[in-house]
């Protein structure tokens, strides 16, 4: 393979161009009534837009792929049959890379110059008649509304085969399920190279030795070289390599029989997935947590593998985390959101089992004031637990931690709950007990939802009756009203402090 003969080009995806239209897509629609009279096959002919001009040299004024339309008023009329005229005009527009040559027979002509139709067959032009009751500026708008509706096709085919190589990048095995969507979708080969230039993984129709050897040997050139991309072809078939990341080594090539608009932007999608994967793999952070999965499943203690993990250690030496327990407000978290939630906090460090996410954040350290790191914050979307910052010895405690600090968040409906160091008095009981006691404790009131709601609100006002009024929106009498209700039903002294005490214990855990 001459190194001449390979185009560079950039890795960025990019929207694909809006692809040519057939002309036989153009000549089959009965509101234009065109007929071809020569050329090659209509079905063999792609036009890139519409042009009309009536110079007698067009070539100034074509961008290449263009159907040509004139009613030949450029015409001279000493212009015969044999006449070198036409043969020149046609030459002009091969050479501007016109795609057809559309001539409407009125109102100059009433038929096709015969030179015209043979000019256009010697060069292998197709020529097209326009009928007198078809305007160029119809012809035109049919072109540009056909374009419009192969550029939708060609973006819903894009978006549908980036959802799904994006799914297959989820799966257990995401690289060799990254390559077999690719492949499927060009109808081709793909490979991934490593850094020594050795077939990793491969997926799709296994082409002949001439094109594996061609790819090879691209994809060696693009390890070698400053350019991104390069493609070439072999056998006929078209090649293409992706260098993935910045001098890693890893390429990713692309065999397929023909090369859609399109096509390159659904490959850059898949080279730029399969350079997160790689790079995972590859960098230093990738390989340090897989090394610590090791030891551990190999027995070695917790702090002895969290130094993998990274994380800052304070002036004691020891790295400290959180443990975060979270869950969806709507819906169920999938892996995705997941690790949607654990970038957001900071860590990739994600357990997405059932219907809580686990998170494993380092804390920062100290400040020089001897000032706490900041903890996780809330995040839109989710109900969250977080746990004291704790040694890897004691992460165990710490799940416990975010546990009862996730339940006490969904109890409360506040989207964030952080675990005191100092425990809470109602954290000693157990959620479930405590709230087993409440629904007895204020059974009498459950009948009427605007006494507990009164309740609740005239206690976090700390018995002010004017207060309470505000806040609910209704008179002061109404409030002594319920209140004096709720007394005698549940037939307790709301003056003493204890019982206004169990009472607000027992209103949080039935909130909601």
């Amino acid at each position: 393979m001459e190194e001449s003969s390979i185009v560079r080009e950039s890795v960025a995806p990019s929207l694909p161009p809006t692809p040519p239209v057939p002309l036989a897509a153009l000549l089959a629609r009965d509101d234009l009534g065109l007929r071809q009279i020569t050329g090659p096959p209509a079905a063999d002919v792609t036009i890139h837009g519409a042009h009309t001009s009536e110079m007698s040299d067009p070539y100034p004024y074509l961008l290449g792929g263009e159907l040509l339309l004139t009613a030949g008023v450029h015409i001279p009329e000493a212009a015969g049959a044999g006449s070198s005229y036409f043969d020149d005009y046609v030459a002009r527009i091969v050479a501007a890379g016109g795609a057809a040559l559309g001539f409407g027979v009125a109102p100059v002509h009433d038929t096709v110059p015969a030179g015209l139709v043979a000019a256009c067959e010697a060069y292998g032009l197709p020529l097209v008649e326009v009928e007198p009751r078809t305007t160029f500026s119809g012809v035109a708008r049919a072109v540009w509304q056909l374009m419009a509706q192969a550029r939708m096709a060609e973006l819903r085919r894009i978006t549908e085969a980036q959802q799904g190589l994006a799914a297959a990048a989820s799966r257990p095995d995401p690289v060799p399920s990254v390559l077999r969507r690719l492949a499927g979708r060009l109808e081709g080969r793909a490979v991934l190279y490593g850094p020594e230039g050795t077939e990793i993984a491969a997926a799709g129709r296994e082409p002949g030795a001439d094109v594996r050897r061609a790819l090879a040997e691209l994809a060696r050139f693009v390890t070698g070289h400053t350019s991104s991309t390069a493609t070439d072809t072999a056998a006929g078939t078209r090649l293409t390599a992706y260098a993935l990341g910045t001098g890693r080594g890893f390429v990713l090539g692309v065999a397929a029989p023909h090369r859609g608009s399109g096509d390159h932007t659904v490959a850059s999608i898949a080279a730029v997935l399969l350079s997160l994967l790689t790079g995972e793999h590859q960098s230093g952070t990738g390989a340090a947590r897989s090394s610590a999965l090791v030891r551990l499943l190999l027995g070695a203690r917790r702090e002895e593998v969290a130094p993998l993990l990274g994380g800052a250690e304070d002036e004691d030496g020891v790295t400290r985390w959180h443990v975060v327990h979270a869950r969806r407000d709507t819906g169920t978290s999938d892996a995705v959101s997941a690790s949607a939630l654990g970038a957001a906090l900071g860590s990739p460090l994600v357990d997405a089992a059932e219907d809580v996410v686990r998170v494993l954040v380092p804390a920062g350290p100290r400040s020089q004031a001897g000032a706490a790191p900041p903890a996780p914050a809330a995040q839109p979307g989710w109900t969250i637990g977080v746990s004291t910052p704790v040694a890897p010895a004691e992460w165990p405690a710490a799940d416990a931690q975010a546990a009862r600090a996730l339940a006490r968040a969904r109890a409360t409906r506040a989207p964030l709950v952080r675990h005191a160091e100092r425990p809470a008095f109602a954290d000693l009981v157990p959620p479930g007990e405590a709230a087993a006691h409440a629904r007895a404790l204020l059974a009498p009131l459950g009948t009427v939802p605007a006494l507990a709601e009164t309740l609740r609100a005239w206690l976090s006002l700390h018995g002010s009756w004017d207060r309470t009024a505000v806040a609910l929106s209704v008179h002061r009498n109404t409030v002594r009203q319920r209140v004096a209700r709720c007394a005698a039903l549940l037939g307790t002294d709301l003056d003493d402090p204890d019982v206004r005490m169990e009472l607000w214990f027992a209103l949080r855990h039935l909130r909601g």
